[in-house]
């Protein structure tokens, strides 16, 4: 990956990547607008149409429902790894990776699954391969801070991989949904890691993608959610944040946030 090729808008900032919700702000309190908020590019932990009919997975679909709920689980284990290790900022995308398994919790209810999570013990998972994963990553990133960055970046370009494949044959249009959220925020992630990579004079060669598309997607501009939402925020009185509205023209704790999120965030 050369320094060309590389994020050209660098980390965005820590509010737009790490949670992707903006805040509209009054005289009396601040209001989480609904995924994506002020220019945000949402979290990918966003649901619309939860009403919509279930439409049955196959075993397999079911199977990579279950996996991925493990993955965002090995993300956010890592990155917390990671802070704690070197204390950079970037790592605060942990958050964002708990909305994450937030959405991927809901999912699993939705189809009536079996969560694999029993234990929100960092890492501690119900699969094999997840818990050697972890281990692995964990002593990867420790060696140093360009390695700690590395391996946010291999997360993210798994996950990707990986969240393509689970939507393979899914008709359920809620879950399709909640899939491509999550592929663009995990593509927004990988330019933060990206960007610091090149920001610290490093290069790094893709394993879960090839080296045309990791590069092609650190280059590109951050991207965007979609639709409306709500949140919630608290300050003299109770602040009402609202994804689809005007900026921070609240008062006495009433605000609007110019969202581009997508609406029912989980978190």
């Amino acid at each position: 990956m050369t320094s060309r090729t590389l994020l050209k808008a660098g980390f965005v900032s820590t509010l737009v990547v790490l949670t992707g919700t903006a805040l509209a702000i009054g005289p009396g309190g601040r209001g989480a607008g609904g995924c994506g908020g002020q220019g945000g590019g949402g979290d990918g932990a966003c649901v619309t149409g939860m009403q919509a009919s279930v439409v049955e997975l196959s075993s397999q679909a079911a199977n990579e429902l279950i996996r991925m709920r493990e993955e965002e689980k090995l993300a956010h284990d890592v990155y917390l790894a990671m802070h704690e290790k070197w204390g950079a900022q970037v790592f605060g995308i942990r958050n964002a990776e708990l909305k994450h398994m937030g959405a991927m919790e809901k999912m699993l209810d939705r189809f009536g699954i079996e969560d694999p999570i029993v234990d929100q013990t960092p890492g501690v998972f119900t699969s094999e391969l997840y818990s050697d994963l972890y281990v692995q990553l964990v002593e990867s990133g420790s060696e140093s801070l360009m390695d700690a960055f590395k391996v946010g970046a291999k997360i993210e370009e798994l996950d990707l991989s990986d969240l393509r494949t689970a939507g393979v044959g899914v008709g359920d249009p809620v879950l399709v949904q909640v899939y491509g959220n999550l592929e663009r925020a995990t593509r927004n992630h990988l330019r933060a890691f990206a960007a610091q990579i090149q920001a610290n004079g490093g290069s790094y060669e893709a394993e879960h993608l090839t080296q045309t598309e990791f590069d092609t997607i650190a280059a590109s501009d951050f991207e965007r959610g979609h639709g409306a939402g709500q949140g919630k925020g608290m300050g003299q009185d109770k602040a009402l944040g609202q994804g689809n509205g005007q900026r921070a023209n609240g008062k006495q704790g009433n605000g609007q946030s110019n969202g581009q999120g997508c609406g029912l965030c989980k978190g």
